[in-house]
C-alpha cells in the first residue's frame, strides 16, 4: 500500500503544480478584467483602481526572491503551502465588504502567488521521474502564460454574473483546492544545511524593484518627465548596484549573481525582459479593443466578459506550446528556439497591427501569441537549469521571474502612455492610431529581442554539448554545472559551490 501511495502520488504531483501555477497567475491578475467594476461598486476613479493591479505586482516582485531562496532550502513544502495560505486569505479580504482599502491589502497578499511558480518549478526537478521533467517542467513554465489567458474570461464570467465579490470568493475557493492536492503530492523537502536568510540583500533587491516598477506602473499618471519618476529610476539604479555589490561579497547571497553571468541564464533572463515588454501589452490592448463601442469607428462593442474570452487562443496556444516545445528542445538549440518564437510574436503583433478589424484574423493573433510566448517560457527555465546548480535553482528562478514583471511593466506603461496620448482632451475613447502606435512599439521590443537571442546563441554555442541530465538525448540540454567539474573554471566548480553555501 505504501508502494501503490508513493506512486499515486508521484502522478497527482505535475497536476498538481500546474494548478498551482495556473492558480497563482489567475489569481494575481484578477485585477485587470474588475477594474470596471472596482470602480462602478466602490466609487474609486479608474486612475486609483490601477492599484489594484499595480499593489499585486509589487508584492509578487518582492515575494518572488524570498520564496525562491526558501523553496532552495530545507522547508519547501511549508513555503509553498503557507504562499498559498496567504494567497487564499487575500482573496477572502477582497471578497469581504470593507471599502478599497482592504480590497488592495487583499490584492497584495494575493500577488504573494506571483512567486509561487518557480518553487513549483524546483519541485519538478526533485519530484518528477527523469523521464518526465522535461515535459513537466516546460509545462509549469508556461502556466504565467496561461494563467492570464484563463484569469480573465473567467473572472469576467463571474463578476458579469455574480458580482465582484464572487470572483474573489471563487479565487478563494480554487487556491484552497491547491492547498489540499500540494499538501498531498508534493515531494519532502530536500536534505539541505540550513543557510542564513540574506536580510540585507532582501531589503535592498526590494527597494530596487519596487521603485523600478513604480516608476513604470505610474509614468502615464506621474508624467515621463516628473520630479517622482525620475527619482524612482534613480533610486532602482542605485540601489541595483548596491544590491549587487553586496550579492558578490556576501558568503550566502540572496541570488548567486555569479550564476547569472552563465551564457544560458544570461539569454533567459534578456529575453524575458524584451519579451515581456513586447508581447505582454497585446492582452490589455486586445480586452480594450473589443470593448470599444462600435459608435468610436472601432471596436466590437462586446462586455467584459466576453472581451475575456478573446483571450482563450491565448492560453490554447500557449498549452501546444508547451507540448511541442520539449520536442524541438531535443533538436535545436534553445537559444535559437526563443529567436524563431520571438519570430511568431512578431507576426502576431504584425496581425494585430494590420487586421484587428476582423475577428477571426484577430483569435488567430492571439493564438500565435499565445504559442510564441509558450515556446519562449517552456525553453526559459531549461537555459537557466543548464547553467546553475540544483541547490540554486528556485532562486535564480525567481530573479528570472522579477525580471518578467519587469518586462510585463515596461511595455504595459509604454503602451498605456501611447494610448493616454491618442486620446482626445474630453473623452475616455483613444483614437485607432494609438493602438497603432502600440502596436510598434511591440514590434521594436521583439526586434530587439530576435537580435539579441541570435547574440546570445553564438555566446552560448561554445556550452551547449556540455551536458544532458534535464534533457536527455538532446544536444544541448542538461545542469552543465556539474559537468564542468575540472574545467579549470573554479567560480563554477563544485568545490567552489560548496564553499558558498557554507
Amino acid at each position: 500500500m505504501t508502494r501503490v501511495n508513493a506512486n499515486v502520488r508521484q502522478a497527482v504531483l505535475l497536476p498538481a503544480l500546474v494548478l498551482l501555477g495556473v492558480v497563482s497567475t489567475a489569481v494575481g491578475s484578477l485585477g485587470a478584467p474588475l477594474l470596471p467594476t472596482i470602480v462602478a461598486d466602490l466609487h474609486v476613479s479608474l486612475a486609483t483602481s490601477q492599484w489594484a493591479l499595480t499593489i499585486s505586482l509589487l508584492a509578487g516582485a518582492v515575494a518572488a526572491p524570498l520564496l525562491g531562496r526558501l523553496g532552495d532550502g530545507r522547508r519547501r513544502r511549508e513555503t509553498i503551502l503557507c504562499a498559498l495560505a496567504v494567497v487564499a486569505s487575500g482573496c477572502v479580504l477582497s471578497a469581504l465588504p470593507l471599502g478599497f482599502e482592504w480590497l488592495l491589502a487583499g490584492r497584495a497578499l494575493q500577488g504573494v502567488g506571483l512567486g509561487l511558480v518557480p518553487l513549483a518549478i524546483t519541485a519538478a526537478r526533485d519530484g518528477l521521474p527523469e523521464r518526465k521533467q522535461a515535459s513537466g517542467i516546460a509545462l509549469i513554465g508556461v502556466t504565467t502564460a496561461a494563467g492570464l489567458g484563463v484569469g480573465y474570461p473567467v473572472a469576467g464570467l463571474i463578476t458579469a454574473y455574480g458580482g465582484l465579490a464572487a470572483a474573489f470568493w471563487f479565487g478563494a475557493a480554487l487556491t484552497v483546492v491547491t492547498i489540499g492536492m500540494a499538501a498531498w503530492a508534493l515531494p519532502p523537502n530536500p536534505d539541505r544545511r540550513p543557510r542564513r536568510l540574506d536580510a540585507v540583500g532582501l531589503a535592498l533587491l526590494t527597494v530596487a524593484i519596487v521603485a523600478l516598477l513604480l516608476a513604470c506602473s505610474q509614468g502615464p499618471q506621474w508624467g515621463w518627465t516628473s520630479p517622482a519618476l525620475v527619482s524612482a529610476v534613480v533610486v532602482a539604479v542605485v540601489v541595483m548596484c548596491a544590491w549587487t555589490w553586496w550579492e558578490l561579497r556576501h558568503r550566502a547571497p540572496l541570488v548567486d549573481v555569479r550564476l547569472l553571468r552563465h551564457p544560458s541564464v544570461l539569454a533567459a533572463d534578456v529575453m524575458v525582459v524584451l519579451v515581456g515588454a513586447g508581447i505582454y501589452p497585446l492582452l490589455s490592448l486586445v480586452v480594450r479593443y473589443a470593448q470599444t463601442p462600435v459608435a468610436a469607428g472601432y471596436g466590437y462593442g462586446y462586455s467584459a466578459a466576453l472581451a475575456g474570452v478573446m483571450l482563450v487562443p491565448y492560453s490554447v496556444g500557449s498549452f501546444v506550446a508547451s507540448r511541442l516545445a520539449v520536442r524541438a528542445m531535443r533538436r535545436f538549440s534553445l537559444e535559437a528556439l526563443t529567436a524563431a518564437s520571438s519570430v511568431v510574436l512578431i507576426a502576431a503583433m504584425v496581425l494585430f497591427l494590420t487586421t484587428r478589424a476582423h475577428l477571426v484574423p484577430l483569435l488567430v493573433c492571439m493564438g500565435l501569441a499565445g504559442f510564441g510566448i509558450g515556446v519562449v517560457f517552456a525553453v526559459n527555465p531549461a537555459q537557466i537549469h543548464r547553467g546553475v546548480p540544483p541547490q540554486e535553482t528556485g532562486s535564480a528562478n525567481s530573479f528570472y521571474q522579477v525580471l518578467r514583471y519587469v518586462g510585463y511593466s515596461v511595455g504595459s506603461a509604454l503602451s498605456a502612455t501611447l494610448l493616454v496620448v491618442h486620446t482626445p482632451s474630453g473623452s475616455n475613447t483613444p483614437r485607432e492610431n494609438g493602438y497603432d502606435a502600440a502596436a510598434w512599439t511591440g514590434i521594436i521590443a521583439l526586434v530587439i529581442a530576435v537580435a539579441a537571442a541570435l547574440l546570445l546563441n553564438r555566446s552560448a554555442g561554445k556550452r551547449n554539448s556540455e551536458g544532458a541530465q534535464l534533457f536527455p538525448g538532446g544536444p544541448v540540454f542538461g545542469g552543465d554545472v556539474s559537468a564542468r567539474a575540472g574545467s579549470g573554471d573554479p567560480a563554477r566548480s563544485p568545490a567552489s559551490i560548496r564553499r558558498r553555501d557554507v
